[in-house]
């Protein structure tokens, strides 16, 4: 999978207040804090008592130190109140009282919060791990594939949502599918994990495009017959490549066709759905696969509902096809990116989960028979 640059990424990262460690500010707070009151009462040019400030270190320390840097800070606020030199050795024994209080409620405080990070850390790490499994990251080159991919779940601190995606090699060829399955968010992910082994399976038994999406509406519908009234259903677009040559099959399942880029010209691919996933209708009514050939240098694009319905203030769409059209000179392995960042500064509320899985053959010439 293509990694976003730092710069499409920074709004998507979790935030200081949301478990990610504070920033340089508030760990120089207390500290400038306590040296600026220090320096400032140590001369006679402040006429107002500043001394009140000090009740704050403490409690600052506490967002970004751990109990013995918040316990020396605290024994620092203490002794500027009791040298003479800094003019502030005129407190009460309540004020004293008070401010020990507050540094040493501040070091248990900080302990408690330490050990509760450290646990979160933990519980976190083992999340990542997970949902890494569910969808893992595409490599680069999947066989003489080249693949380029971009995943942004709607739900703030998770991996995975409602979309799926995965490009995998078998005996029958290298096989690719993106989908959406229904709502998003950590609710979604039991049905994503369900899909995703139910395809990787399909990659090595079954031929063809349309027998994979017989076994992933089977998979659905016997996972809806496990719950009341679960209803379970995907939308998908699977890529089915021929064993030798450019060709690639394409079946969509209830989901938005792919858009081929060639060139300067960008189209969407002309295809007869067949209805979603789920809803036990795949060997009934099934779509009918559409055949590619793909020339040197095309790009094929799927993308999810996050991208296409994706809507800006007004309530218009984004109109994906026409703003591709002005990236088409944008490298295989930067458009992700590129398209991530004009997307959202299209639409800055984004609302559902954004996928693209982007597939292009190195050349007409290579054969897609590499090692499993």
């Amino acid at each position: 999978m293509v990694k976003a640059s730092e710069a499409a990424t920074d709004a998507y990262r979790r935030s200081w207040l949301r478990g990610a460690p504070p920033p340089r500010w508030v760990r120089v707070l207390p500290v400038l804090l306590l040296v600026g009151v220090g320096v400032a009462s140590s001369t006679d040019s402040v006429p107002v008592d500043i001394g009140f400030l000090l009740g704050a270190v403490p409690p600052l320390a506490v967002l970004a130190y751990g109990p013995l840097a918040t316990a020396l800070l605290g024994a620092a606020t203490i002794a500027l109140l009791t040298v003479p030199v800094f003019h502030l050795d005129r407190p009460g024994n309540t004020d004293l009282f008070t401010l020990g209080f507050v540094a040493t409620l501040s070091v248990f405080v900080s302990f408690v919060r330490g050990r509760r990070d450290a646990q979160l850390d933990l519980e976190r790490t083992v999340a990542e791990t997970a949902q890494r499994a569910i969808v893992p990251d595409v490599r680069p080159r999947v066989g003489p594939v080249r693949c380029a991919s971009l995943y942004r779940a709607a739900e703030r601190g998770t991996l995975v949502g409602g979309d799926f995606f995965d490009v995998r090699h078998g005996p029958h060829g290298v096989r690719a599918v993106l989908g959406d399955v229904q709502g998003h968010g950590l609710s979604a992910v039991a049905t994503v994990a369900s899909v995703m082994g139910a395809f990787r399976e399909a990659v090595l038994d079954d031929v063809d495009a349309e027998s994979i999406a017989a076994r992933l509406d089977r998979r659905l519908v016997v996972d809806s017959a496990r719950t009341e009234h679960a209803e379970l259903f995907a939308t998908a677009v699977l890529l089915d490549f021929a064993p030798r040559g450019p060709e690639v099959r394409v079946l969509a399942c209830g989901h938005p066709p792919p858009v081929l880029v060639r060139g300067g010209t960008v189209s969407t691919v002309d295809l007869d759905p067949g209805p979603p996933l789920g809803l036990g209708l795949a060997d009934v009514l099934r779509g009918t696969a559409t055949t590619v050939s793909l020339l040197p240098g095309d790009l094929l694009l799927l993308a999810s509902d996050g991208v296409l319905e994706a809507r800006e203030a007004s309530g218009a769409f984004y109109p994906f096809v026409e703003r591709l059209a002005r990236m088409t000179g944008v490298g295989l392995d930067r458009l992700p990116d590129a398209i991530w960042a004009d997307l959202s500064r299209y639409a800055p509320k984004i609302q559902d989960d954004v996928t693209l899985l982007i597939v292009t053959p190195d050349s007409p010439g290579d054969g897609l028979t590499g090692p499993l």
